[in-house]
């Protein structure tokens, strides 16, 4: 007997796993795997291996992949719009539920660096303390919109002039230069003082729009008043969650951000080789949307916040 579904004129009604179609909106979202990746806390190649999985089984190309460089195929653009309308009406739908089961949702949206190095080290200090609180946290570099989006608190840097008025101020950021104590200990490479810096590698955040200037090495030279210096190297990152790993294992100096490596500080794990004059100017803000306001999960989370920056 032959199988219905294997017949000429059958349609396969089978859907997608869930994990490749929010993988799918990730990438789509970003145009990159490997941002779709830190979103998700995968690796690129596990994003690139799940996008193949998804275009087999639906049998067309959703993504054109060219050197450094993604883009959507009109096949993408069209399943992208329905997938992300179908993920946002999912995810408020599990919202109401976990409320209804006494269960409360709260979602932070926040740079990667942020919430690597910063947010995700000290949650646990919230939810035990909260345990009927569902914390999501979305990392993007996006400035979203809070209402539309369907977030609850944004935790943005940057100078008090484009915070807003209804910013509150979490803590200010200092740039300065952080490595491994492994790096004190060849003496034939001295690191007391900036112009040291020449013979070591520098870790670079790599900023092509240069929207990032302040965690450029250029600009903190320049502010060192030592802009000709050459370093005996760099390295460059994509993102500076990834440039503080580097430095703790020793690869260079980087551009350590005051709140982001503290505890790093604090362990030993990094060391300040010298003190530095570089002040950005800059810091870090909570944004809270219209319509969470009033939830006291919300102002809870805002007050755990505050706390924790002021800790010393």
């Amino acid at each position: 007997m032959r199988n219905r579904n294997a017949s000429s004129g059958a349609r396969d009604t089978r859907l997608p796993a869930l994990d490749l179609l929010v993988g799918f909106e990730a990438a789509a979202r970003h145009l990159s795997f490997t941002k779709a990746g830190e979103e998700l806390f995968l690796t690129q190649s596990a994003v690139s291996r799940q996008m193949k999985e998804l275009e087999d089984q639906l049998g067309v190309e959703l993504f054109q992949r060219r050197h450094r460089a993604l883009s959507l195929t009109d096949a993408g653009k069209q399943f992208y719009a329905s997938a992300a309308q179908v993920l946002t009406t999912m995810r408020a739908a599990t919202d109401r539920l976990r409320t209804q089961a006494g269960k409360k949702s709260l979602s932070v949206t926040t740079t990667h660096s942020f919430a690597a190095l910063w947010l995700i080290p000290r949650l646990a200090g919230f939810t035990q303390s909260h345990p009927t609180v569902d914390v999501r946290i979305t990392a993007d570099t996006r400035v979203q919109d809070l209402d539309r989006d369907g977030l609850d608190i944004a935790i943005r840097h940057g100078p008090a002039a484009l915070a807003g008025t209804n910013a509150i101020r979490l803590m200010g950021e200092r740039v300065f230069p952080v490595c491994s104590p492994k790096l004190l200990a060849d003496k034939s490479r001295p690191l007391r003082e900036p112009k040291d810096l020449r013979h070591h590698t520098l870790l670079q955040y790599d900023d092509p729009d240069g929207r990032h200037p302040w965690l450029h090495w250029k600009t903190w030279l320049e502010v060192e008043r030592i802009a000709d210096l050459r370093p005996s190297g760099t390295l460059s990152f994509s993102g500076y969650e990834q440039i503080i790993p580097a430095a703790v294992a020793g690869h260079g100096v980087a551009l350590g951000r005051s709140p982001l490596v503290k505890d790093l500080l604090a362990s030993g794990d990094l060391i300040m080789p010298f003190k530095s004059s570089a002040d950005p100017a800059r810091a870090y803000y909570a944004i809270v949307a219209r319509n969470a306001a009033a939830r006291a999960e919300v102002s809870e989370f805002v007050a755990w916040l505050k706390h924790e920056a002021a800790k010393r």
